[in-house]
């Protein structure tokens, strides 16, 4: 997934998935939530992996895992393609109309507009962009 694309939330906390990533994303995906005060959204093929790696892990992890589990959430879009974003995940996003869709990867991530917009200005620069180059080896 890649790209960076514009919605507004309905007035009932609905989303639209992005036209291009629908086939992707698939017919329900996860929502959880991230550490940079964003969402992160996997398509089912993400989530097991997830789910993989966590039954991995030990017993002494399961604080962790506790608190990562419990605010996920199954999202499943309607025929017209939206889906009921949790106000719980739109509180702690900060997102109250505008959002950002972006794709990284395997998944994708939700923002708030203005959020992504002040991490964009930060992050979008010439020499951001060569560090963050050299930093993934290209």
């Amino acid at each position: 997934m890649y790209g960076k694309y514009q919605h507004t939330l309905d007035a009932k906390g609905r989303l639209f998935v992005p036209s291009k990533l629908k086939e992707e994303l698939g017919t329900a995906f996860y929502i959880a939530k991230a550490p940079d005060a964003c969402l992160t959204v996997y398509p089912e093929a993400e989530w097991q992996k997830v789910l993989d790696h966590c039954n991995e892990l030990p017993a002494s992890k399961a604080r962790a895992m506790r608190f990562f589990f419990a605010n996920v959430a199954k999202c499943e879009p309607d025929k017209q393609g939206r889906f009921l974003l949790p106000e719980s995940f739109r509180e702690y996003a900060g997102i109250d109309q505008e959002v950002v869709f972006l794709g990284q990867a395997g998944r994708a991530e939700i923002w708030s507009a203005e959020r992504y917009a002040a991490e964009e200005a930060k992050y979008l620069t010439p020499e951001a962009i060569a560090e963050v180059m050299e930093e993934l080896g290209f």
